[in-house]
């Protein structure tokens, strides 16, 4: 069952998904070759509870650690270890925190020193593909518009779009109706009213779209051929029948000394 939320559940939302993104521009400052997974995982930990709020991934269905931590050709729901981070690398990092009652999920996929043109370019696609489904997040269209907005800008570059994992509906729980796949067919799937709040996280490989789920751990997904996956993650509520993000890259951008207005047609005023 898809939940509406009111005005003032989507505001507490906010700083929900506000305190995500400032855990990610926490880490963002020392994301650098040599660097562990665990000690990024260690600090957003701490950054979150002091801050009031508590990190969502930990035991949830069990996960061991506070942050899904997943170096290159891992997709999603890596397990922070001790093995340092190492020059051209890529690293997603998806962050969960549950505070005044409702939870944020929000996740970033970071170059590690120096990326080949390659790389670089999956990263910029995938955040573009990001940003496509995010316009198509709007009261009359449906859950389709938003993975064939998705789909269409990845496939067009030759890119695999993962099947088996999709976004989802967010709030009180951190996984809600509906799912939000990366693939559809326009105009198709559950109609998007006014007040919907919803994860959009496009998982785009640079190579075979198939994936694998590793037994030994429970936990891990990795591409099939091994080749690298970026992952970039929103939080996004249609307000007054438009996509306003919850969530932004922002303090991301000002610890990596980025400039972009990039997130300008989609901010939300309270």
């Amino acid at each position: 069952m898809i939940t509406i939320k009111s005005k003032e559940e989507i505001e507490l939302m906010y700083l929900s998904a506000q305190l995500v993104s400032k855990t990610l521009g926490e880490i963002a400052k020392i994301v650098k070759p040599g660097v562990t997974t665990q000690q990024l995982n260690d600090l957003g930990d701490e950054f979150i509870r002091d801050h009031g709020a508590y990190p969502a991934f930990l035991g949830m269905y069990d996960f061991p650690k506070s942050l899904c931590i997943s170096p290159n050709e891992q997709v999603v729901h890596g397990i922070p270890n001790d093995e340092p981070l190492k020059e051209g690398d890529i690293v997603s990092i998806d962050c969960g925190v549950y505070m005044n009652d409702f939870y944020g999920d929000h996740a970033y996929t970071f170059a590690v020193g120096e990326v080949d043109a390659e790389t670089e370019k999956l990263l910029r696609v995938t955040k573009e593909s990001l940003y496509e489904g995010i316009r198509a997040c709007r009261a009359g269209n449906r859950v389709g518009d938003i993975g064939y907005a998705i789909q269409t800008h990845c496939e067009k570059e030759g890119y695999g779009v993962v099947r088996e994992l999709v976004g989802h509906g967010l709030g009180r729980e951190m996984h809600e109706d509906p799912q939000i796949p990366n693939y559809g067919r326009r105009g198709t799937g559950k109609a998007l009213k006014e007040g919907m709040a919803m994860a959009i996280e496009p998982m785009i490989n640079m190579g075979t779209k198939n994936v694998k789920f590793h037994k030994s751990d429970g936990w891990t997904v990795t591409t099939r051929d091994k080749k690298y996956s970026a992952h970039f993650e929103h939080d996004v509520a249609i307000v007054n029948g438009e996509p306003r993000l919850l969530s932004t890259f922002q303090y991301i951008y000002d610890a990596l000394g980025i400039k972009t207005d990039e997130e300008k047609e989609f901010l939300f005023k309270k």
